[in-house]
């Protein structure tokens, strides 16, 4: 559905920064390189503990962490060739979560049935993903698709997030192109303009023209000097719950979402780059290149972006009941999307306990989308 690109004010009340996730697709549990044969590591996705490990054989697995038999944490255990053991009683589990080992009990004896539960996992673009939903809906959908990887026309540069924020938070900050403002030192863009917005089933789409000047412009091949103004097109997708947003055949970057907590969020991006250089030259200044767009350029503005969205949560800690106006129709499509998704989730474990089409409470929810009405061109 098209949808109006017209800024026009709205008073909501951000209901939305309670709002759950809708556990049935792939989410990041962090880059491969990170768990390593023989180590278990502790990862919350969704107030859910995990415990992570991969075996000899080099496959990853979750177990639910916590042991079937006391529920003490089962990360503080160690990795014995493919299983996990229990630091309690060296309880034994093995990939799928089923006990197979207990060291004291009878050998002549059949083992109880033990299982702690298990998680579908899948490595994919350098990502740990784990379903963390119903298993039975695992093979139902993937992880989203990155085509740039391994293209060796884009520069990769893999990104970590860590905000002290609702997910929504995050996902808003990344749809909201007119917060250019924030990093006016950094040479960001200015004067953005809403041109096109659509809205589908957990989809949200929107365009921008935005303008750019300086040397971070004539870096990226934008302009030829730093002087000069140009516009290009900003195109973000959010398709939930992951994001993917591009510049004109010039940059693009795939934002994977980890809601850890409603006060935490861990983000894993993939950033291309298109550097106008030749490839035997790029090959040879990659790695440094590589840093230095994460750590001098990206970081910056990242760093500028978790301090607002950090700063929005703790005032919304602060007083729950606070109205807001928002004025990006973006936004609001956003936001419905998160809603609507969480929703149908809940109706279809049959454990819904409040409406978010109308008032609840006294709590305002998203205002409906307003279409757009402009006579359609030939």
């Amino acid at each position: 559905m098209k949808l109006a690109t017209q800024l026009t004010g709205q008073n909501v009340q951000n209901y939305i920064r309670e709002t759950g996730i809708d556990p049935n697709h792939w989410y990041p549990l962090g880059w491969s390189y990170r768990f390593k044969s023989g180590e278990i590591a502790p990862v919350t996705v969704w107030q859910q503990p995990m415990a992570v490990f991969r075996d000899t054989q080099g496959n990853v697995h979750a177990l639910e962490d916590a042991c079937p038999h006391k529920g003490v944490e089962l990360h503080q255990g160690k990795v014995d060739g493919d299983n996990l053991l229990c630091p309690y009683h060296g309880w034994k589990f093995d990939g799928d979560g089923q006990c197979v080992g207990i060291p004291y009990y009878p050998s002549d004896q059949k083992l109880p049935c033990a299982h702690a539960r298990s998680y579908p996992v899948r490595e994919q673009y350098g990502i740990v993903w784990v379903f963390p939903g119903d298993r039975d809906l695992a093979d139902t959908c993937s992880p989203p698709q990155v085509p740039e990887y391994g293209n060796d026309d884009w520069l990769m540069i893999p990104i970590t997030g860590h905000f002290g924020a609702h997910f929504s938070i995050a996902n808003e900050n990344a749809m909201d192109v007119f917060h250019g403002f924030l990093h006016e030192e950094l040479q960001g863009w200015f004067d953005p303009v809403l041109l096109d917005l659509q809205q589908s089933d957990g989809l949200v789409q929107a365009d921008y023209r935005v303008s750019y000047k300086g040397q971070m412009a004539k870096f990226l091949g934008i302009a030829e000097t730093a002087d000069e103004v140009t516009s290009r097109i900003i195109s973000v997708r959010y398709r939930y719950p992951h994001y993917y947003s591009s510049l004109e055949g010039v940059s693009s970057i795939h934002l994977m979402r980890l809601p850890v907590s409603p006060i935490e969020t861990r983000s894993f991006a993939l950033f291309f780059l298109k550097i106008r250089l030749p490839k035997w030259l790029l090959s040879l200044i990659k790695k440094p290149l590589v840093l230095f767009v994460e750590r001098v350029l990206f970081q910056r503005f990242l760093n500028q972006d978790i301090g607002m969205m950090e700063s929005e949560q703790r005032n919304y800690l602060r007083n729950r009941q606070r109205r807001y106006v928002e004025v990006n129709p973006a936004i609001l499509a956003l936001q419905r999307t998160i809603i609507r998704q969480y929703e149908r989730y809940m109706q279809q474990s049959n454990t819904t306990n409040h409406d978010t089409s109308h008032d609840v409470d006294g709590r305002v929810v998203v205002p409906q989308a307003q279409e757009d009405s402009s006579p359609s061109t030939p």
